[in-house]
């Protein structure tokens, strides 16, 4: 059941910009690759498309751990209330 949750909260934070720049990122590096060939030239470019995908990457998972923090403090502030309620 925890990697059906898992797949959905992935789908819903790799929103359509990221899914673009991906998307950009691999069709310009597979068009330099044909272009300018196996060169030392071609190295900086894979550089540049794994700084990418990494950026998008720790930008996913910031984006999920943010989701689960907030799901815990909605736990912990209803634990409160409900507390709050039964001293009262």
């Amino acid at each position: 059941m925890q990697g059906g949750r898992n797949a959905q909260v992935g789908v819903t934070y790799l929103d359509p910009v990221s899914l673009v720049v991906i998307a950009l990122t691999l069709l310009l590096f597979v068009i330099a690759l044909f272009v300018k060939g196996f060169t030392h030239d071609m190295l900086l470019e894979c550089g540049v498309f794994l700084v990418s995908v990494k950026l998008i990457v720790m930008s996913h998972k910031n984006g999920v751990s943010a989701r689960l923090s907030e799901e815990r403090l909605a736990k912990i502030q209803n634990l409160l209330e409900t507390s709050r309620r039964q001293s009262a």
